[in-house]
């Protein structure tokens, strides 16, 4: 054989293939994108990466990608002539023939290694460019306009988003390649590998009827009537697969719940309902697992005894030629290989379908993770804009999510330095007042105006601190800068009453689970300190101090700052002495506005 010409064959074939190859891909994901749901959530989830508008570094590596794989199928070309003729000379007795093609064994699998490091590192640079993107594209969206707390609201929110973004997101970046490039490369291997097979077929004589190029034929009816029951055995998975997702992830919420209450439940000494809990959602996960096995064992079962006998089956066909001497022993067993190769690319799909049963729970998961991100985003809120130096509420109208009207009306403004005290029964809707103010509660309608150009500070009753040092806490929801001014956190660490705390600003630990209650409300006022907002909403923030702590906080708060303007919902009558009017809300939305002074 002359390998000069099989290595510019190759170039030519590569060159055709690889474009061939572009133009198919083209056609087949407009047509899917247009006419398949799963094509449609496909492009959904990542066609902004692809965009050439965007960046057209992430079409090229996959081009890239592409390529090698085709250069892989060219090399099992080869290797299948390479067998061709090792196996003839062996039959021909041909020393030098056979010292050859050893010596030609030596360059191919250099070149096949070489090819299958530098496929590898290409892959898996190309996975981690993918995943990195589309975690911060899906990150950005879940935090953008707070839809990762609208999305509470709801009425079909999706479930454990944290693991659709952390773990979905993998398997859709590395299922979402290997199945793509595994059907390109069966997509072409199907097409070179039924030329050699048919040039090595021959004519089968089946009850009485000759048939010429019968292994050709005989390759395709065996794979498809094998992927049609393959199909209807594996079918089940993909709804098994998206439950495993769902049922494991409902597990690890419980586990992180029991971490994330523990005081609480120690308290209670509720470990035996917690056990109970626990253990109720992990029979689900484990009698989800035993379906998946079950089914699995069919599917498995069916795929293996199917590929058994596709070992076997060219040798029984062609064996009669070998044997009047038709064919020589190269052939017969390129044929075999032929054979093989053009059954495993007509198999892809059926050997695959329980990768893709995963793959479509997976993408099922995303498409319903920026499903929720969307709807969140078309929950009404009411209007707020930025003007002037008051702090106005027009027609402010709030309601519970089954329709009860909880403020009608609400109108009220509060100049710079003005402070208002928002009390009334439990019950009345006054944490949700703040929300809707906020901008957080979708069920509210009306205008809100803020401060131009101002911070504003919510304190709730559960003050959060962000896991890192005790000076990113005090810096929160701003970066810490990078000269902090540590003389000003440490007075104010003094004036909060918690200057034992100040050799530990940057000892990073989780905060929320050292400090008691009340040390963490005090927190909060050295936040405003630290930030000076001219707007701060104080939702019962200092029920957890006693009374003279409170007194404190908010003396020093007004000190300090003088023309900042408060708004505390609180329930005790000690908090009156720093506000100059309070708004007390009633059942049935009424509410009234007095003045304190």
């Amino acid at each position: 054989m002359d390998w000069h010409h099989q290595l510019l064959d190759s170039v030519i074939w590569l060159c055709k293939a690889f474009v061939i190859s572009m133009v198919a891909i083209a056609c087949i994901t407009t047509l899917l994108g247009k006419f398949t749901s799963w094509g449609q959530q496909f492009l959904r989830v990542t066609w902004v990466w692809f965009s050439p508008v965007r960046d057209w570094r992430p079409l090229a590596k996959l081009s890239l990608l592409i390529l090698m794989t085709l250069f892989s199928v060219r090399m099992d070309i080869l290797f299948t002539f390479w067998n061709n003729g090792l196996y003839t000379s062996l039959q021909n007795f041909d020393a030098a023939a056979f010292w050859s093609l050893l010596a030609v064994f030596g360059v191919l699998a250099s070149v096949h290694v070489l090819r299958a490091l530098v496929n590898f590192y290409l892959n898996q640079a190309f996975q981690i460019h993918w995943r990195v993107w589309l975690t911060e594209n899906l990150m950005a969206r879940w935090l953008e306009q707070q839809a990762y707390y609208r999305s509470q609201h709801l009425p079909n929110r999706t479930d454990n988003p944290d693991q659709r973004i952390q773990q979905d997101i993998a398997g859709f970046v590395g299922s979402s390649l290997s199945l793509f490039l595994g059907l390109v490369s069966s997509a072409v291997s199907l097409f070179s590998f039924t030329l050699i097979l048919w040039s090595l077929s021959g004519t089968l004589t089946l009850f009485g009827e000759e048939i010429p190029r019968a292994m050709t034929f005989l390759v395709y009816v065996y794979v498809l009537v094998a992927t049609v029951f393959a199909v209807k055995l594996g079918r089940p998975l993909i709804k098994l697969n998206f439950l495993s997702e769902k049922l494991n992830a409902d597990f690890r919420y419980a586990l992180i719940r029991l971490r994330e209450y523990g005081e609480n439940i120690a308290f209670f000494r509720g470990e035996a309902v917690e056990h109970g809990t626990l253990l109720k959602r992990f029979s689900h996960v484990i009698a989800n697992t035993w379906a998946i096995v079950f089914r699995s064992l069919k599917f498995q079962g069916f795929n293996l005894g199917i590929n058994q006998l596709a070992v076997v089956f060219p040798f029984m066909v062609q064996a009669p030629r070998f044997f009047s001497k038709q064919i020589t022993l190269g052939d017969l067993m390129q044929t075999a290989q032929a054979f093989g190769q053009v059954q495993d690319a007509l198999s892809f799909f059926r050997s695959s379908y329980d990768d893709f049963a995963g793959y479509r729970a997976i993408v099922n998961r995303l498409t319903g993770f920026l499903d929720t991100v969307d709807a969140a985003d078309q929950l009404t809120m009411p209007q707020i804009t930025y003007q002037g130096q008051n702090f106005v509420v027009n027609a402010l109208t709030v309601e519970s999510p089954t329709g009860a009207i909880l403020t009608a009306h609400l109108n009220l403004v509060l100049a710079p330095g003005a402070a208002l005290l928002v009390r009334g029964p439990s019950g009345v809707g006054k944490t949700t007042l703040l929300r809707a103010i906020a901008g957080l509660w979708p069920y509210a309608s009306g205008e809100i105006v803020y401060p131009a150009g101002q911070q504003c500070l919510f304190l709730p009753q559960k003050p959060y601190l962000p896991l890192g040092t005790l000076r990113s806490a005090l810096y929160y929801p701003l970066a810490e800068p990078a000269e902090p001014d540590d003389s000003a956190l440490c007075l104010i660490l003094e004036q909060i009453q918690l200057g034992n705390l100040v050799t530990e600003l940057d000892m990073e630990s989780e905060w929320s689970n050292i400090l008691s209650p009340g040390e963490q409300q005090r927190l909060a006022p050295g936040r405003v300190l630290l930030h000076r907002p001219q707007l701060v909403f104080l939702d019962e923030a200092s029920s957890a101090m006693d009374e003279g702590l409170e007194h404190a906080m908010y003396s020093l708060l007004r000190k300090q700052l003088p023309d900042v303007m408060l708004i505390s919902v609180g329930h005790r009558s000690s908090l009156t002495v720093f506000h100059g009017s309070e708004l007390i809300l009633q059942h049935g939305g009424n509410w009234r506005l007095n003045s304190l002074l």
